[in-house]
């Protein structure tokens, strides 16, 4: 594995097995996942929270099946948010994906393979235009993986606003009705579906921008302020690990431009 890039805040958060349980709950309400008994998963969850991404990530892969979602998320946030070149982002997405798809032929019940499925082929979808994801079926296994998410746990407010995300997505980039004839997206279901995660988490950074973001797709320019509103509120919070200073930050970056 080639060397990633360092985050931008290397060394600003220490995260240790004690504070780590008692933060738990909070850090990972948005993706339910549950606490790691095993030591060497525990140890691979502190790298992430520390930002250690490429370490998490190597870290969790040696775990085999214990440690692919650790190693997903890691992967994820990285490509998302800190890796400079579009081709290796691009095939990280890909392997993501292709990993938690073959983690839910064994674990069926595991929320993270079916969600960092989702997350991942999402991402990948925004690099290649989601016009020619969606006809390449990508849309469909998209929200095809969230269903699943959420039919097994209706209030898991991460696949909340990915399928919100879904649907903002589809009807910015095709319109309301290829989209929804075609695909089933629908604007009127996107928008609840960032209410639904609001109520269940309001003071989320990743949810405040996330809703953000989704509210200009659906609404259009008539609702920057509104959507600003949101990305200040993000930007006024404390983070409380590397990756939700990631998401501040692209919060500040878009409330400059």
């Amino acid at each position: 594995m080639a060397d990633w890039t360092p985050t931008p805040f290397a060394g600003q958060d220490h995260w240790n097995a004690e504070r780590l349980h008692q933060a738990w709950t909070r850090l990972h309400h948005g993706d339910a996942e549950p606490w790691p008994e095993q030591d060497a998963l525990l140890q691979a969850w502190l790298l992430f929270h520390n930002g250690e991404f490429q370490r998490a990530s190597e870290a969790g892969l040696a775990l085999g099946d214990a440690g692919v979602n650790v190693a997903n998320k890691a992967g994820c946030i990285y490509a998302t948010y800190i890796e400079p070149h579009e081709q290796p982002r691009q095939d990280l997405l890909l392997q993501i994906a292709a990993r938690a798809e073959d983690l839910q032929q064994r674990q069926p019940e595991n929320l993270g393979a079916w969600y960092w499925q989702a997350y991942a082929l999402g991402r990948y979808s925004q690099g290649i235009s989601v016009a020619k994801a969606l006809t390449l079926g990508l849309g469909v296994r998209i929200r095809h993986a969230l269903e699943a998410v959420l039919a097994r746990s209706p209030q898991h407010v991460n696949a909340l606003l990915t399928m919100a995300s879904y649907h903002a997505e589809v009807i910015d980039k095709v319109g309301s009705m290829v989209g929804g004839m075609t695909y089933g997206a629908d604007k009127a279901q996107g928008l609840a579906l960032y209410q639904r995660a609001m109520a269940l988490q309001p003071d989320s950074i990743v949810t405040l921008t996330e809703c953000a973001y989704g509210l200009v797709m659906l609404e259009g320019p008539n609702s920057l302020p509104q959507a600003n509103h949101l990305l200040e509120r993000a930007t006024a919070l404390t983070p409380l690990d590397t990756m939700e200073r990631l998401y501040q930050a692209a919060a500040r970056v878009s409330l400059e431009s």
